[in-house]
């Protein structure tokens, strides 16, 4: 009884000191709350056992898990028969059947190290060695080492010879071999014509080899025998690329991402094309569904870190190329951006490196060669910034930005009177038009390299230009015009040739070779050159055509635009001209004179006076030495009324360029005083 009691008493303090506190909760609801808690405990612990017993390995499915990843295989959905394979695995874990065909998909999927583990596993379960040596080659070539990839493949039964065909060729490829690795390809399909497979891995060394034309006719002969591989479309887009440009590419790589919606390369290729398009969006959701497909996939991190950068992230661009583990270092892209990277942040010498290398794999890389020359200068290597700018600052089309750092560089070293001449140079009017990329080797030193190389075009090349340099034109034409009849296909070929003609004053027979180039390989150089060609033999139109089309597939290309805004000024259409202007300015911000300069000339044509001057002297500010600007900033002053300030400049701007026909027309129009429409 008394324990009753007391139990009631301390019951009716609780009560008045939960009152006390405001709290009015029913000693029922709490009881329902203990209740309700435990219940919640009970259905965890049950979802946690239903859950366990779900994801515990049941052998009995797994043989409809491997029927249903190889019906996915033959369909060419890779991505979710290497899904099923696992499934199939995980349930059945000494199945070497499923553990094979894991392997494969392993393959398909680049990851040689996993498909190796899994052989393993496989022939520990009974399988067959002998029927894995064509697995094993492939896994081994993807592991970086063709000459086990070889013995491997030697190895692999007949029944697997195709399979073992294509490796062997692309182990011997990966030897640098690219003639034998073709011939491999050719002997094997001369015997077995229908094999698609086959035909789409001679397309990748065509490719390779520079042959374009026969990469288009041996891709186009796979689709017609297998339209349902993700690989051979991606591939075909990737050379549509090339050929027609990014926007008809695109329709490619997303066939093939219907087939295989999980598939990493195309996704990959698909993200580069979007982002080149300047639709980053699109493009970083790619690189997202790409890794969640190849979890760490490098190519997606890069591709991502490209993407901080241009947004001004370095530190998450930074973090985004380590988190590619290296993979990607020594790649051109890569060298490229961390060499920006360093040069942000002020490790010159880092970034010195880098570029450095780049240039060693790229030889005529111009924007690398320039940023090269600046991280020198800032180093204080004038002399090795003069070395690296050279072949590009003695070009007739060399940029007023190459030509300021040779000026700063001769400066450095007391030549002021070379740093004039450049000063002078970066202050003309317009630069002239594309041509051919120079070299400082010795010709003997090319000669030779061409001989110890005969099949090797790279070297023929470097020949050709060396030829050039030294003025002998003739030989130069027979070499290229060999080398067009052995490589027809190959628009380096074609180029090389047009570049020659076009050194002789043979402009019309350039010109033909650049469209052969074209047909192949639309890409910026080919379209510099076509469009230049085209508007100096007198077919504008044509010119104008080249120049839309090209930018219709490429509408994010700096070079393209800016010689579309320079034609649409020459056109009068000021509207057109404001468009691009104002596009460019937006891409590459305020500090780029010659863009200001036309934006103040298109502005006061248009009527606006107003904002013509207040770029024509943002302009000024920028390059007060540069014809066109003081021409275009005196224009938008006469426009404007100010025709004292209009004298100043004009006259200034002659004294640059005295045989500018624009400068003397608007100087004429200042003396004679017409009055403004």
């Amino acid at each position: 009884m008394a324990s009753t009691a007391e139990s009631a008493l301390s019951r009716r303090k609780w009560v008045r000191r939960r009152r006390r506190l405001g709290l009015r909760l029913p000693w029922r609801w709490l009881k329902w709350a203990g209740l309700t808690l435990a219940v919640v405990m009970l259905l965890g612990g049950a979802t946690l056992l239903v859950r366990h017993w779900l994801d515990a390995p049941r052998p009995g499915r797994a043989r409809g898990e491997l029927i249903s990843s190889l019906q996915h295989y033959h369909v060419g959905n890779l991505s979710a028969a290497r899904a099923g394979a696992a499934k199939a695995v995980y349930d059945k874990p000494d199945w070497g059947e499923a553990q094979a065909l894991l392997a494969r998909l392993d393959l398909a999927a680049g990851d040689g190290a996993a498909a190796d583990a899994e052989l393993d596993r496989a022939v520990a379960s009974g399988f067959p060695q002998a029927r894995t040596h064509h697995l094993r080659a492939e896994a081994q070539l993807l592991e970086g080492d063709p000459g086990r990839a070889l013995s491997e493949a030697a190895q692999a039964l007949p029944r697997y010879a195709g399979f073992a065909a294509r490796v062997r060729a692309q182990a011997q490829a990966a030897q640098d071999d690219l003639p034998s690795a073709r011939a491999t390809m050719t002997a094997w399909l001369n015997a077995n014509p229908e094999d698609a497979a086959g035909w789409a891995t001679l397309a990748d060394l065509c490719r390779q080899s520079g042959d374009i034309a026969g990469a288009i006719a041996a891709v186009d002969r796979a689709l017609a025998l297998n339209r349902h591989d993700a690989d051979t479309l991606t591939l075909k887009g990737e050379l549509i690329r090339g050929q027609y440009g990014l926007e008809a590419a695109l329709p490619w790589f997303d066939a093939a991402l219907k087939i295989d919606p999980g598939d990493a390369d195309t996704l990959i290729a698909k993200a580069a094309t979007l982002g080149d398009l300047g639709r980053y969006e699109d493009m970083l959701d790619a690189t997202r569904r790409a890794l969640a497909s190849r979890p760490d996939e490098p190519r997606a991190y890069y591709l991502q870190a490209v993407l901080a950068a241009r947004a001004g992230d370095d530190a998450l661009a930074r973090d985004l190329m380590h988190r590619t583990g290296g993979a990607l270092d020594d790649t051109p892209g890569a060298l490229l951006l961390n060499g920006v990277l360093a040069y942000r942040a002020s490790a010159d010498q880092q970034a010195a490196d880098d570029w450095r290398q780049l240039i060693e794999q790229q030889p005529m890389n111009v924007t690398a060669r320039r940023l090269l020359g600046a991280a020198l200068l800032r180093l204080g290597d004038a002399a090795g910034a003069l070395a690296v700018l050279k072949p590009i600052a003695l070009r007739d089309d060399a940029d007023s930005y190459t030509l300021t750092l040779v000026a700063r560089a001769f400066e450095a070293e007391g030549k002021r009177d070379w740093a004039a001449k450049f000063i002078d140079g970066a202050a003309r009017t317009a630069p002239g038009a594309p041509v051919p990329f120079g070299t400082d080797d010795d010709l003997s030193t090319l000669s030779a390299a061409a001989d110890d190389s005969p099949d090797d075009p790279v070297a023929e090349l470097g020949y050709i230009r060396g030829l050039v340099e030294a003025g002998s034109l003739a030989s130069a034409l027979a070499h290229a015009q060999a080398l067009v009849h052995a490589s027809p296909g190959a628009p380096a070929a074609q180029m090389i040739l047009g570049d020659v003609l076009w050194t002789m004053k043979r402009s019309a027979d350039a010109v033909m070779a650049y469209q052969r180039a074209a047909n192949l390989r639309f890409d910026q150089p080919v379209m510099l050159r076509l469009v230049a060609g085209l508007d100096a033999i007198g077919r504008r139109p044509d010119a104008q055509r080249a120049l839309a089309l090209y930018l219709s597939q490429n509408p994010a290309d700096i070079s393209a635009r800016r010689l579309a805004a320079h034609w649409q000024i020459a056109a009068h259409d000021w509207d057109a001209a404001i468009d691009t202007l104002e596009g460019l300015r937006a891409t590459l911000g305020n500090n780029d004179a010659a863009i200001l300069g036309e934006l103040a000339l298109a502005y006061a044509e248009d009527g606006d006076s107003v904002t013509a001057r207040a770029y024509g002297a943002a302009a000024y500010r920028l390059a007060p030495m540069n014809s066109a600007v003081a021409d275009a900033f005196g224009w938008a002053l006469f426009k404007a009324g100010d025709r004292d300030g209009a004298r100043q400049l004009l006259t200034e701007a002659a004294s640059l360029a005295p045989a500018d026909p624009q400068i003397a027309a608007h100087l004429a129009r200042l003396a004679a005083n017409v009055r403004l429409p």
